[in-house]
């Protein structure tokens, strides 16, 4: 678990699939508090007990620290998502689903008002630009330090966090065996206990959101009790 987080290297950095990243990652400024509290993340993520590495560290802003966390699991599962998309077609995924009994459509309450049902890599393509704009809003994802977050900051992280899990359910359920054959299983693994545990922490995603992957999170969660 630990080497994974130990460099800002990606595990993925010598292969070719590598640098066809999905959405452009989303840079914290270097020297910036939310930096620092990454960093923090990264060390503490370097001991190897996530349960531990997700707690708010002493003397910090729950907001901030749910901002930088947000945007380091954005990051985490676009690349993720970056290695398969070749095998996420129109074709293989006609619909957004995460197993027989679970299929979204997309709405994002401005621009589709309407729940629309779309194949997955279109559903995930929407999921992360409108992802990336809430990110890239100053009022929402404050960078400068004496900036507040506003008001409804928690509930836009929520649901920011439900449908990055989306994501996750769609990679485990439809696209596992591609992440198989790249040997890829230990990171995704690894970045969606860190994704859970710290969704459990603070309460972020309702219980039966987490539904299609309940089996597994309960696995994850018991190795570490």
């Amino acid at each position: 678990l630990s080497n994974l987080f130990s460099s800002n290297v990606s595990p993925f950095a010598s292969g070719s699939r590598s640098s066809k990243t999905f959405k452009p990652k989303k840079n914290i400024p270097e020297g910036s508090h939310q930096y620092e509290l990454l960093k923090h993340a990264e060390a503490t993520l370097g001991s190897g007990n996530l349960r531990q590495a997700v707690m708010l560290p002493e003397g910090e802003d729950l907001n901030e620290w749910i901002a930088v966390n947000t945007v380091d699991f954005f990051n985490q599962i676009n690349m993720l998502y970056g290695t398969i998309t070749e095998f996420c077609t129109e074709a293989s995924c006609p619909v957004m689903s995460a197993g027989p009994r679970y299929e979204y459509h997309w709405a994002d309450g401005t621009n589709i008002k309407k729940p629309i049902k779309c194949s997955a890599p279109k559903y995930i393509d929407y999921l992360m630009t409108w992802v990336q704009d809430q990110l890239d809003d100053e009022t929402l994802f404050p960078s400068k330090i004496g900036v507040p977050f506003p008001k409804n900051f928690m509930s836009v992280a929520k649901t920011i966090l439900k449908r990055l899990f989306r994501v996750y359910a769609h990679i485990y359920h439809q696209h596992f065996d591609s992440v198989m054959r790249l040997q890829e299983e230990a990171h995704l693994n690894t970045s969606f206990k860190h994704f859970i545990f710290f969704v459990q922490e603070f309460n972020l995603i309702d219980r039966r959101e987490l539904a299609p992957l309940q089996e597994l999170i309960e696995k994850l969660g018991s190795k570490d009790r």
